[in-house]
């Protein structure tokens, strides 16, 4: 009698198996716990909602001077303007052979490892979105983020400072004015830790109740990635505020397949998603799309992108700075 052998439609309930991944994504990904990415009920209702762009209007500000009031002059009559934020759906999806998760169908409960290597994985790409996304916003002047810039990797004089300190990660906080206190977190490179971390500036918090150890920098958490940009020696932190991204989950028409190749022995796993990632504040123009939703490369496309809310409320700074001074 042959063995059994146990496959992947034998383990995966796609009812279970997907919310399962989602909560996973959002205990991995270290932008998530960090709060960058907020996840929204709004934005989940407004991701089923149908459509490729979802709108999302707002109220302006008032504006204008108050008055004196007098007993022959009327008051002067002001007005509330809307705007409107927009974000775009994206729908996403990988499949796997059995060949890569055949180390997880060894482990004790085979559901729950797939899982994680699952979620891992979207973790990982959310990051990757996130971080194309930054590109794009802040790509161009024509976005309407250069109030959001503070650049001193140019500087030359010898009294200026073009090396990320404390001193100078202040000026690039206080970008924001009087709603400085909102930005809450950094996203740096691992060379940039590394600096901070010779510098006596980077502290640990241990970790605690199955958590990871924290890193933090003027006392707000750090989030390391490699994959934010680095050229002729100058690196871009970013400066976040909480929920500086909204996330939204959609639900996919099959989120969730499993397939058998028999000839080729293969057995088979189908994740699909569709989601928001949206950086608040900040409108998707669709301008340079050429599939049914936007690619990486389209998130970093500056044309795609326009501020739509004051530069003091989007909750985001980039801040460009060298290592070492250049003399």
């Amino acid at each position: 009698m042959p063995a059994t052998k146990t496959i992947i439609s034998d383990v995966i309930v796609p009812e279970v198996f997907n919310p399962y991944v989602i909560e996973r994504t959002a205990e991995l990904s270290a932008f998530y716990q960090s709060g960058i990415i907020a996840r929204n009920e709004n934005l989940d209702v407004l991701a089923r909602s149908g459509g490729k762009l979802i709108n999302m209007p707002f109220w302006e500000d008032l504006e204008g001077e108050d008055e004196v009031l007098s007993d022959s002059t009327a008051l002067t009559v002001g007005k509330i303007t809307a705007d409107q934020d927009v974000a775009a759906l994206l729908t996403r999806g990988r499949a796997w052979s059995v060949n890569d998760l055949a180390k997880a169908l060894s482990g004790d409960d085979p559901m729950a490892a797939i899982g994680d290597l699952v979620a891992a994985y979207w973790a990982r790409r959310f990051q990757a979105i996130l971080i194309k996304t930054l590109d794009g916003i802040f790509g161009h002047k024509d976005t309407g983020m250069d109030a959001n810039k503070h650049d001193i990797s140019g500087a030359s004089d010898a009294e200026e400072d073009d090396v990320i300190s404390a001193k100078t990660a202040v000026d690039a906080i206080y970008k924001l004015g009087d709603n400085a206190d909102k930005l809450t977190g950094f996203a740096m490179h691992s060379a940039t830790v590394a600096k901070l971390t010779k510098d006596d500036l980077i502290e640990t918090i241990p970790p605690s109740e199955g958590k990871p150890a924290v890193r933090t920098f003027l006392g707000k958490p750090v989030v390391v990635d490699d994959s934010l940009p680095v050229s002729n020696g100058v690196y871009t932190t970013y400066i976040f505020g909480a929920g500086a991204f909204g996330w939204g989950e959609g639900g996919a028409p099959v989120p969730v397949e499993t397939a058998r190749d028999a000839l080729a022995g293969d057995d088979i796993l189908i994740h699909r998603r569709h989601f928001i990632l949206h950086p608040r504040g900040v409108a998707f123009q669709n301008k340079v799309v050429t599939g049914a939703t936007p690619s990486n490369d389209e998130l970093a496309e500056p044309q795609n992108w326009r501020r739509v809310y004051e530069p003091k409320n989007v909750r985001i700074v980039q801040f460009k700075h060298r290592l070492e001074k250049v003399e």
